[in-house]
């Protein structure tokens, strides 16, 4: 609520709008005395500062409205923002489609059930790799954002199916974790679930037992390439990150198999191909430059 408070504010002194009172330094205080008496375990006290937030950000909404009456021009300016902020303030603990962050609306509280971290804010990524490793590795063969908060067995049929599309190859075997218990995909027995005991003998056992090692995969898109922490606006900035996550994760793989193959002249092999590159780069903007002339004149 603060954040939504100091937004419109700024929001106001930008098109030169004054405000009855804007509330901003009694606000922060009320914000830091929240966090103390959260701290403290005094939830009484803590949502009592809430509230006092609250209300004067109901003040700051209808003062602007005021404001703004009559003027087309403003009120299509402000309105995205007074509507944020009305979600904001008149949400509670069981409201849906609650907003947790201003300048990321789209963010969505997803439920973790760990004891170090319950809960996590984004969205779910959903990440397809190989049970049988190439020459060097485990390559990210699909990655895509899912917004929404589908149930993890709803996500399975639309991902495999986008597989094939991309691919032309419909796998064998599929395996899962137990939260994928009630998918829609079919055929249904080619889905093996962790902890399954019926049908699975042989290679699907042994197949079956390297099911977790997704899960490092996934912890390094997480921590090396940004799958954790999105930079880029917007749903279509969910989507772009996890693809280049999923990218940047092959890449590295096929430059440490490239390593391993040339050996001591990798060094060498490298600054070639950087100097073909960076040639052909040159090449492309001599390229624009001339057409860039001939079209001036």
């Amino acid at each position: 609520m603060y954040k939504a408070l100091c937004a419109l504010v700024e929001l106001c002194k930008k098109h030169n709008i004054k405000l009855r009172q804007s509330y901003l330094r009694v606000c922060k205080k009320a914000l830091m005395m929240s966090g103390r008496y959260r701290h403290a375990k005094q939830m009484k006290r803590a949502k009592g500062q809430e509230q006092f937030i609250r209300v004067r950000l109901g003040r700051v909404i209808r003062n602007i409205r005021r404001k703004i009456a009559g003027n087309s021009g403003l009120i299509e300016i402000f309105n995205p923002s007074l509507n944020r902020a009305s979600t904001i303030r008149h949400q509670q603990r069981h409201s849906k489609d609650k907003i947790y962050s201003w300048h990321a609306p789209e963010v969505e509280c997803i439920g973790k059930g760990k004891a170090a971290k319950p809960y996590e804010f984004g969205c779910k990524v959903s990440v397809m790799t190989s049970i049988n490793s190439a020459p060097r590795g485990h390559f990210v063969l699909h990655i895509s954002a899912l917004h929404g908060r589908p149930f993890d067995g709803h996500t399975l049929k639309p991902v495999l199916e986008s597989y094939e599309k991309m691919t032309g190859i419909k796998p064998e075997r599929v395996y899962v974790d137990r939260g994928y218990k009630g998918h829609d995909y079919q055929p249904k027995n080619c889905v093996y679930k962790s902890g399954q005991k019926r049908g699975v003998v042989g290679v699907i056992k042994r197949e079956l037992r390297k099911r977790p090692l997704v899960e490092p995969i996934i912890g390094h898109l997480k921590t090396d390439h940004h799958l954790g922490r999105n930079y880029l606006q917007g749903k279509a900035g969910d989507k772009i990150n996890a693809i280049l996550s999923g990218v940047g994760y092959n890449f590295r793989l096929l430059l440490k198999w490239l390593r391993f193959l040339f050996g001591q002249n990798w060094e060498r092999v490298y600054s070639i191909v950087l100097s073909i590159s960076q040639h052909s780069i040159n090449e492309c903007r001599l390229e624009k430059s001339s057409a860039c002339f001939e079209a001036a004149f």
